[in-house]
């Protein structure tokens, strides 16, 4: 028995279809995906080192008001008449 010439086309483009999704699934990386991720590996490094050059500049300006409040006191304390106390 012999199929009827459109009905076996449509059964192999049936499993063809059905093979396709499959395989268009899975794509290779594209250039984009590729070049961020490159770009993440070769960033991760900067962003440590910025973020420890950040914290080292709080640090610092944390050194400098407590320099100032200290600097301050001792302004304040010699410009006020009576015993001093330092």
């Amino acid at each position: 028995m012999q199929a009827a010439p459109g009905t076996a086309l449509l059964s192999t483009a049936t499993r063809a279809s059905t093979a396709l999704p499959s395989t268009l699934s899975v794509r290779p990386p594209s250039v984009t995906g590729a070049l961020r991720a490159l770009e993440g590996l070769l960033m991760r490094g900067g962003q440590r080192t910025a973020r420890r050059n950040a914290w080292t500049a709080v640090l610092e300006d944390r050194r400098r008001a407590k320099d100032r409040r200290e600097a301050q006191h001792v302004l304040e304390a010699v410009a006020t008449p009576g015993p001093q106390a330092t």
